[in-house]
């Protein structure tokens, strides 16, 4: 079973690293939830084309969606400064 070293580090065991296909250099990423860790391997372009489904509301124009943005931004803000 692994240890958690004083700096904070585990070694994954061979077996493990192996059938994932983790190598030395790969980029990972911790999630956390309820109390329980998940580790992913980042992959360069696994999430390529995710979004290609969606389309531009022709209603509303780059500069509007940027204005909204800020605008809620700046109302979060201003809330937030008001109840501290």
């Amino acid at each position: 079973m692994p240890i958690l070293s004083s700096k904070r580090q585990v070694t994954l065991p061979r077996e493990l690293c192996d059938r994932l296909r983790v190598r030395p250099g790969d980029r990972l990423e911790f999630l956390e939830h309820n109390g329980r860790i998940t580790l992913l391997k980042k992959t360069k372009g696994a999430s390529a084309g995710v979004l290609r489904h969606l389309k531009a509301d022709a209603r509303f124009s780059d500069a509007e969606s940027l204005q909204n943005a800020l605008d809620s931004k700046r109302a979060r803000a201003t809330a937030k400064r008001r109840a501290a």
